[in-house]
């Protein structure tokens, strides 16, 4: 999946791995982690399968940098993959724990699901500086068809945490509701 990110960044045009990393941590990263070092070796991955080249590039008052950009290969693995429509995936280590919780105290499992709805946003600084990173990169593609999907992204990640708040919140009510009835008895 990092792969199909730096490709898709790349899709917009050159850039630099300093970039890619800057660009990938105010947008990509809302939704997908991905640590610096992650990133450097999937660029060297996907320049050994042709779908990116380098070019050198020597600077006189800064440090020479390599200019990358998406090879024709990389622009058809790009869409081969845009075009692989699986199932939305809930494939998460959360709802694993979550399945065995029940090997947990109630008060346990109250910690659990308070820390899980009090947990901070995805979007660190808010969704209004989210919004205002897509809005400073749309400016600078300049194709607002393409960049409204980032938008449709951003409200996902907005309206998930929602649901994952209120869903916490009726388990917290269920297991609040077992709490009194074991202690009534």
């Amino acid at each position: 999946m990092l792969k199909h990110g730096i490709l898709g960044l790349l899709n917009y045009g050159d850039m630099t791995g300093y970039e890619i990393m800057t660009i990938f941590h105010e947008s990509l990263s809302h939704f997908w982690t991905a640590q610096t070092s992650q990133i450097y070796r999937e660029l060297q991955v996907l320049e050994k399968e042709g779908w990116i080249k380098s070019e050198h590039v020597v600077q006189k008052s800064r440090p020479d940098k390599k200019i990358l950009s998406i090879t024709l290969a990389g622009k058809e693995e790009l869409n081969r993959w845009l075009k692989d429509n699986q199932p939305v995936n809930v494939r998460t280590p959360f709802l694993m724990k979550t399945f065995f919780r029940g090997e947990c105290s109630i008060e346990e499992n109250l910690a659990f699901f308070r820390s899980i709805a009090e947990n901070p946003s995805a979007f660190p600084n808010g969704s209004d500086a989210a919004c205002a990173a897509a809005e400073h990169y749309a400016a600078m593609i300049g194709d607002s068809e393409k960049t409204m999907f980032w938008k449709f992204t951003i409200e996902f990640g907005l309206m998930y945490e929602e649901m994952v708040k209120q869903w916490c919140k009726k388990c917290i009510s269920e297991l609040e509701k077992v709490k009194r009835e074991n202690t009534a008895d």
